[in-house]
């Protein structure tokens, strides 16, 4: 080894002078395996000794042993491609095995492996949670997988567990592994045992495990003994030549440093004083504590010990390092100093006295640096005084020294190691400082185990990657690098620390893989001990070599390996098996699974007793596991006592069935069944609100008859409609509905309102027995409901000469085919009947014949075509009379007196349209000009006359007559909605009165209409039928669905309750399943609960909640739902009076099905799921339609709430039978657990469990349900084997359950949303620990916890301090306060029996004043986006986890300003809440505050983004006929046009000519305008919350044409007599509003998506925006 020119007298003739530099600078050296595999890529063949070592490595295991840089690597890729050939042709499945040491190295090789070879690779580690893998996840990569590369342990956990086996492998390559016991234990446990053992290649540059050889007779042990454990022989190259040739070998030298001294010597003295002072202050603030409990007890014992770290740690630095760097690790350990804000008083003083030591001993160093002094790290000749004045110990100067010799290159790439993390970090830090050394870039990469220094493994991997490239000159590294790390242009290596062994030695140096690099090792001048123990490590690295190469290895004979036989449990099943060694973490890992919290970390506990030598250990586990205490057999000593004593309860814990048969925690124990069908439906998305699904609808079995058939007449069921109107000159007919089936009482005597504009009408459906029709009756009563229900709602005339068909009455023919036995009933106008009247109904058959005369009359004009006919051929027509009377009018079928015309019903006869006679148009006839207004120009008709005879091919023979104004029919309308409402979408107000829409009136000669002999209440009342029926017929079904369920004879549900919970809330009603879907959350979650409590008594807290979970998640509920069918119920649209068809009514909306099934039904299909956007809730003609995955879940827990809201708990529970839950709840085992409770040992002083019962007012039966109860889980110090987890696990449940039905009964008229609130406010931890706190019952609570106590004592404190029962902003109660709250509430419910109201007798004073809505308080974040969603506005968050705090930032964009909010806490919530709290203040400010009222919205349609109620603030201004939408004037607004290929009705009159600009860097990029409907809308509204622009408003003008008016082009041309036109206003911060008009449109929504579409062009024209592909 070379030493530097002034140290080269002193070792001469000492081994030190080895080189190993006798490479010429021509050799053709290559830096890295990656070069050899580079190489071989290209077709380069590998090298000679690389040759043998593959041929050797193919016949035989083998241990290879070549040093770093020999192209270990290509070895292993060869017979990687060989092997897996091989196994590819024969088809016989096996694993190829790579074991390296390292997480960074299992990812390296994994990248080579997979880089070159067309093999299949996989890695694993620790962070990609393997070690919770089950046997599915193992087998999958198992098969999907040709090589697994993975550090040792993951191989060994996975074998152990039987998830892999050795026979399944048939070659296992190990990358050195000195250090790792996996290894050992993986070939001690399994390999030697294997009948069919791998093929194994071991590759290493150093074979010596232990720190080295003593003689060449150890050297050949060492070597002997690892090729008998691993069944291999040692290989490596004997012929030098060419590895010299090609291995770059480093140059080794030694750097020499004198000793350190320190001018101040007392300065140690002092740190050392002030650490005995601050170590004793730490044990009196101990020793202060009144009580002395094991966790604080610890707590100050880590506390005192990381004390003595720093000491450590900082005493360390100044010795080995100097004043500065000492200064730099005091300040590291302050860093790492955490912030104890939320724990309790006595910690954060220990905390604060930890924080004022290293403040002291910072302040004692810096006291050491005069001022000024910090200019002796400008330039280097300043370093030898600083080294004069002990700021840099000389060892340090020498490695500055080592850094300047490298001189102004900034291509070194140099790995510095040392023995410690804070050494590296404080070398790091100081070199920052070096000036003269500032062209260098300085890093440090440490380990990732769990100490407070350690360093994530991701930003070890940045920072290796960023050393490979260059970016890092030097390296500062602990030997978490020693082994494998690979950088090709390392040019020097040092070791600023010597290595402990010989492998340390020989790994390190190979680090340095560059030509001509360097290998320095720096060592105290005169210090024997450091030379010595160099001179061993390389006497042994010499032995190992010259060992290795001269083994003859046809002369070795391997021995089999006999390995002391071990303690084992095996799993006969699976194969799994453990061993007393891994069974102490086995155990430690199955109470981590049990459940614990802040206070109590479960964890096993051992008690040792000695007898004669001879060790027995004791173990307690907590008292959720499934024993609680074992004894173990007597051993040698404590390790082996305490191993088989955990052997022993893994043994048992898995006869328990705690452990698997693949020996891991049993938490989530669910059947194979379930486990089938929740990883399916959890997979794909099933009860999700993401996943759409198609559904069908469930046919009405009411509504169904088959009277039609018979001949002889049929008996009807009929109902009754009566109709009252609040205006009482408004008059309505009654009417009766005839069904061949009886409907339940329930549904057949109902009362509803409906609303109309201005009015209200009260309609009332009642029972009046069964009528029978005879058969012509029934033929007469169905022709009156096909003529009137498609006369009015309808068309009577088919076919047109525009669609290219014969024009046809839709009655001449036969009508079958109107009529469908699914949907058979009448709806029949009833006479005026007197009060006295004995018959309940009479059906109009006046009326009825009359439109049985007109259909006649009907038939016949039809048939003769053009020519007008008056009356019935062959007879005389009042008509036809040649003399003509002014105060008679003539109807094509009867004569009439003028007087009496006034709401006459008639038909036209050439049109087949229904209309009612406003008034006889005086002055006027048949010759007057044609409608008299705008629209004569563009008609082509000069009179009526002319008119009727060009477009009807009528001659009128009457044409002197006055003209009728007729009221004309409209489309029905839904109204059981109350549109009259201010604030309710569908109808304009104007200043608070409702704008009425004018109505339209048409001009007729009387002689073209047919006089019908039925009142204008009739047809009033026809408007009204669609409504009425719609509400029967959801009824009808909710009564279906009833029946489905079969009721008990116990309880009755009402069918209106039922059919609330089928009802979403995108039906518009006014209910909805939203209240009932939260009641029966609640009303499951305790059914479910109390069954899983009373069926599982063994199982702990964890397990029960695991079952809760999956038997109550949406996955589950919807998997319930649909094999119930209720998917075919559930409600999922408004009502739409337009597509509603009577029977015998031809729908003019029909919406053909095209969802490819042919039945009403949808099979489960796949193909019938989506993720994608889709319409949901319209239906097609086979009642087809998308819906939510999550409302079949919502849908069955309303179901679950109508019951118990109907028939309570029994009713529910007959449900959840139905619907195959299993909550039966067992009286029998009520009983069992009573008494298992009555044996509890009792512990609590003389009048605890008297006290606490005098506080709660409830005296228990059982006392030792009270006292699990008030026993927290931390008391298993004191043996005891119960505590409160499970009893709070049942009263969390009867809590919710009680608390939630209170609300549901006390607040019926508050949003759903609302409801939801007020329960989280009332049901929550927080609320519960102040009731605790209240009532003074937190005394009461059983625990050995320090911890608690002292949180527990200043969470009372705040609250006494408290002047409101407001939960509080800053301390929050501790969880154990509120789980007690719950566990009384599950023992109370247990000793009564499952007795509820007698639960919320004792509790309902206990909870009191429960929250209202008047008091209800929203989180801070939550009301910022209210009152943000309310206005307009857009909040943008920002979260940073710095160390254990988290700092949120909150931005709001105003108009005007921008408002930033910051927080600061440990959890994000909190910080956020902080941060919203800072903006709402200052909101206020500015007279913007939260008003609950201004900012509830209705539930937005999720699934249908585009709807203008759910985006954008919008005002309507309708019916302005024909005016054209006058234009508001801001600054800086703009009226712009579309595109070119876009055409505009109108041109903007506000037409600012700004010139374009060119947007710049920061400009916001989207993609494509969406040019579907509402995809405009949806594009400005994202691109405003990106950029925090206020969302723009809409105003829309309606205008009315009597024309139809053509809108857009192409495919997408429609026609209509409304059109809209849509402004828009937008404000950009800083700049201005900007406002533009779009194109007319035929409805709302495309008018407001076109002006949308123009602002975002205008935005692009101004260079605020750029579009994607435009």
């Amino acid at each position: 080894m070379h030493c530097s020119n002034q140290q080269q007298n002193q070792t001469r003739d000492h081994p030190l002078e080895r080189s190993l530099t006798d490479t010429s600078d021509s050799s053709p050296v290559m830096a890295s395996d990656d070069l050899f595999l580079q190489e071989s890529s290209k077709g380069i063949k590998p090298r000679g000794y690389q040759l043998k070592v593959y041929e050797v490595a193919m016949k035989r295991n083998t241990i290879a042993v070549l040093e770093t840089g020999a192209g270990k690597t290509m070895i292993v890729v060869m017979l990687i491609k060989n092997i897996g050939q091989v196994i590819k042709s024969n088809g016989h499945k096996k694993l190829i095995i790579f074991l390296a040491p390292t997480v960074h190295l299992v990812n390296q090789q994994f990248e080579v492996i997979k880089g070159h070879t067309n093999l299949e690779v996989g890695e694993y580690f620790g962070a990609k949670g393997v070690d919770e893998w089950s046997l599915e996840s193992w087998e999958r990569e198992s098969n999907q997988n040709d090589v697994l590369v993975m550090t040792p342990q993951i191989f060994l956990d996975a074998v152990r567990k039987a998830f892999l086996s050795l026979e399944a492998v048939c070659l296992m390559i190990i990358d050195e592994c000195h250090h790792a016991t996996g290894f050992f234990c993986l070939v001690k446990e399994f390999y030697h045992k294997s009948n069919n053992k791998p093929k194994i290649f071991r590759m290493t540059a150093s074979p010596v495990v232990r720190k080295g050889v003593s003689s060449t007779m150890d050297c050949e042990g060492q070597i002997s003994g690892l090729e008998n454990i691993l069944d291999s022989q040692i290989y490596t190259v004997g012929d030098r030549t060419e590895i010299e040739a090609y291995v770059p070998s480093a140059t080794e030298t030694c750097r020499f440093y004198d000793q350190a001294w320190f001018p101040s010597s007392d300065l140690k003295g002092k740190i050392e004083a002030l650490w005995s002072k601050f170590d004793a202050s730490l044990l009196e603030l101990q020793g202060s504590l009144q009580s002395n409990y094991k966790d604080m007890d610890d707590k100050f014992k880590m506390l005192r010990k990381r004390l003595s770290k720093d000491h450590a740690k900082v005493l360390y630095c100044l010795d080995d390092l100097g004043l500065m760097c000492a200064y730099e690790a005091v300040k590291v350990c302050l860093e790492n100093v955490p912030n104890a804000k939320e724990e309790c008083e006595v910690y954060r003083e220990s905390y604060f006295q930890w924080k004022s030591f290293l403040e002291e001993v910072l302040c004692i160093i810096g006291v050491s640096f005069p001022h000024g002094d910090e200019s002796l790290l400008d330039s280097e000749p300043d370093y030898l005084k600083a080294v004069d004045l002990g700021y840099v110990s000389p060892k340090l100067h020498e490695l500055l020294q080592v850094f300047q010799s490298f001189g102004g290159a900034r291509q070194v790439l140099c790995l510095i190691f040392v023995k410690r993390i804070v050494t590296a970090k404080v070398i790091e830090r100081f070199m920052k400082k070096v000036t003269y050394l500032s062209h260098f870039t300085v890093s440090y990469v440490t380990g990732s185990n769990t100490s407070v220094d350690s360093m994530a493994p991701k930003m070890q991997r940045e920072i290796l990657e960023s050393f490979r490239s260059g970016k890092v000159n030097l390296l500062f590294a602990t030997d978490v690098v020693e082994e494998g790390i690979d950088v090709p242009n390392c040019s020097c290596v040092i070791r600023f620390d010597l290595p402990k062994t010989v492998s340390s030695y020989v790994q390190s140096r190979g680090r340095a893989r560059q030509n001509d690099s360097q290998f320095v090792v720096m060592l105290e001048r005169g210090n024997t001990k450091q030379r010595d123990q160099l001179f061993d490590i390389i006497r042994s690295e010499r032995s190992m070599t010259d060992t290795a190469v001269n083994r003859d290895p046809d002369a070795c004979i391997l021995k089999a390996c006999i390995f002391e036989e071990a303690n084992v449990y095996h799993v006969d099943k699976t194969g799994a098996s453990v061993t007393a060694d891994s069974s102490v973490s086995l155990i430690h890992r199955y109470c981590e699974k049990l459940p614990g919290d802040k206070y109590f970390v479960p964890r096993p506990n051992f008690q040792f007793s000695f007898i004669e030598g001879s060790c027995e250990c004791t173990m307690t586990l907590p008292p959720s596991a499934a024993f609680q205490t074992i004894v173990g057999p007597v051993s040698r000593n404590s390790h082996l006592a305490k191993q088989l004593v955990c052997l022993e309860a893994c043994k048992k814990l898995h006869q328990l069935g705690a452990l698997d048969d693949h020996l891991l925690p049993s938490i989530k124990e669910l059947s194979e069944k379930d486990l089938i069908v929740k990883s399916k439906e959890s997979a794909s998305g099933a009860g999700t609100t993401k996943r759409k699904e198609l559904h069908g609808t469930t046919c009405i079995r009411a509504l169904s008859g088959t009277w039609e058939e018979k001949v002889d007449g049929a008996i009807f069921q009929a109902y009754k409609f009566d109709f009252v109107c609040n205006i009482p000159q408004e008059h309505y007919s009654g009417f009766v509905l005839l069904l061949e089936k009886k409907l339940d009482d329930d549904v057949g005597n109902i009362e509803m309102e409906l609303y109309l504009v201005s009015k209200m009408v009260k309609s009332s459906v009642s029972f009046c027995g069964p009528v029978h029709l005879e058969a012509e009756q029934m033929t007469k009563a169905k022709c009156f409901q096909e003529f009137f229900f498609n006369g009015l709602f309808g068309k009577l005339f088919v076919g047109s000469k525009s669609a290219g068909t014969c024009r046809e009455f839709l009655l001449q023919k036969e009508t079958k085919s109107l009529w469908s036995p699914s949907n058979m009933y009448l709806l029949l106008p009833l006479e005026k009947m007197n009060t006295s009247s004995p018959e309940p109904c009479r059906i109009n058959w006046i009326g009825i014949n009359s439109c049985i005369s007109a259909v006649e009359i009907m038939k016949k004009s039809s048939l003769l075509g053009a020519e007008h006919c008056n009356g019935e051929t062959g007879k005389s027509s009042p008509c036809t009379t040649s003399s003509y009377n002014a105060n008679v009018i003539l109807f094509s079928n009867s004569l009439t007196d003028i007087n009496n015309l006034k709401g006459m019903v008639v038909l036209a006869i050439h049109t087949g349209k229904i209309y009612s006679v406003v008034e006889v148009v005086n002055n006027s006839s048949a010759e007057s000009p044609f409608d008299g207004n705008t629209d004569t120009a563009s008609s082509g008709y000069m009179t009526f006359a002319e008119y009727f005879n060009k477009k009807y091919g009528i001659t009128l023979i009457y044409p002197g007559q006055p003209l009728l104004r007729l009221k004309q029919s409209h489309n029905p309308h839904n109204l059981l909605v109350n549109f009259n409402e201010e604030g309710t979408t569908g109808k304009t107000w104007k200043e608070g009165v409702l704008i009425k829409k004018e109505q339209m009136h048409v001009h007729m000669p009387p002689e073209l209409l047919v006089k019908l002999d039925v009142s204008r209440e009739v047809l009033r009342s026809f408007y009204l039928l669609p409504s009425v029926m719609h509400r029967l017929e959801s009824l009808m079904l909710a009564s279906q669905l009833r029946e489905e369920i079969c009721c008990s004879s116990n309880f009755h549900i009402s069918s209106a309750l039922i059919l609330e919970a089928l009802t979403t809330l995108r039906c518009c009603e006014n209910f909805s399943m939203e209240r009932l879907e939260l009641l029966g959350d609640s009303v499951l979650k305790y059914s479910v609960s109390c069954h899983l409590f009373l069926k599982y008594p063994e199982k702990h807290e964890g397990q029960l909640s695991a079952r809760r979970s999956w038997a109550v998640c949406n996955a589950t509920l919807h998997k319930l739902g649909m094999d119930c069918k209720l998917q075919g119920y559930i409600r999922d649209s408004a009502f739409d009076p337009r597509r509603w068809v009577a029977p015998g009514q031809r729908s003019l909306r029909p919406v053909p099905c095209k969802c490819g099934v042919d039945t009403p039904e949808v099979p489960l299909d796949g193909k019938f799921q989506t993720k994608d956007t889709v319409m949901v809730g319209n239906k097609c003609d086979r009642g087809h339609r998308w819906m939510g995955s999550k409302t079949i879940a919502d849908c069955l827990e309303a179901l679950i709430g109508a019951y118990y809201v109907g028939g309570g708990l029994i009713a529910a529970l007959h449900l959840m039978k139905w619907l195959g839950i299993d909550a039966e709840l067992d009286p029998a085992l009520v009983v069992e657990a009573i008494t298992t409770a009555s044996l509890r040992s009792y512990v609590p002083k003389a009048n605890e469990i008297t006290t606490l019962e005098s506080k709660l007012g409830y005296e228990f039966s059982v006392k030792g349900l009270l006292l699990e109860a008030i026993t927290h889980s931390y008391e298993q110090e004191l043996g005891l084997g119960y505590c409160y987890q499970r009893l709070e696990f049942l009263g969390d449940s009867v809590l919710d359950l009680l608390i939630t039905w209170h609300l549901y009964q006390n607040h019926i008229d508050i949003d759903p949303g609302e409801l939801t609130d007020l329960r989280s406010a009332s049901v929550n931890n927080e609320n519960f620990a102040q009731v605790a706190v209240r009532r003074n019952i937190y005394p009461h609570l059983q625990h050995c916890s320090g911890l608690l106590l002292s949180q527990l004592t200043e969470y009372v404190k705040s609250i006494s301090d408290s002047h409101s029962d407001r939960s509080l902003q800053g301390i929050k109660g501790p969880k154990a306060l509120g789980d007690m709250v719950e566990s009384i509430a599950g023992a109370i419910l247990l000793d009564t029996k499952l007795n509820l109201n007698e639960v919320w007798r004792i509790y309902k004073p206990l909870l009191s004043p429960i929250v209202t809505p008047d008091n209800l308080e929203l989180p801070p974040h939550r009301k910022l986006n209210e009152l943000c969603d309310s206005l307009g506005y857009f909040v943008k968050e920002k979260c940073i986890k710095k160390e254990d705090m988290v700092h949120a930032e909150l931005n709001l964009q105003l108009k005007d300003v921008l408002l930033i909010g910051e927080g600061y806490d440990r959890s994000k919530k909190a910080a956020r809440g902080e941060a919203a709290c800072r903006i709402l203040e200052e909101l206020e400010k500015r007279g913007i505050a939260y008003s609950r009222s201004a900012s509830k919205k209705r539930k937005l349609d999720a699934d249908h983004v585009g709807d203008s109620s759910a985006l954008h603030k919008e005002i309507d201004v309708r019916d302005q006929i024909t005016d054209e939408p006058t234009i508001n004037k801001k600054r800086k607004s703009t009226e712009v046009q579309l595109p070119p290929e876009s055409t505009r009705a109108s041109s903007p009159t506000n037409d600012c000519s700004n010139k374009a600009c060119s947007p710049d860097s920061g400009t916001p990029v989207i993609a494509a305008i969406n040019m579907k409907k509402g995809g405009p809308r949806t594009t400005l509204f994202e691109l405003c919350k990106k950029v925090q622009w206020p969302m723009p408003t809409f105003k829309s003008t309606e205008s009315r044409s009597r024309t139809p008016i053509e809108f857009d082009e192409g495919s997408e041309r429609r026609s209509g007599f409304n059109s809209f036109v849509s402004r828009i206003t937008l404000h950009i911060p800083k700049y201005g509003s900007l406002e533009c008009t779009g194109d007319a449109r035929a409805d709302k929504k495309s008018s407001l998506d076109s002006a949308a579409l123009v602002m975002l062009y205008e935005l692009e024209r101004l260079g605020k925006l750029v579009i994607g592909g435009s």
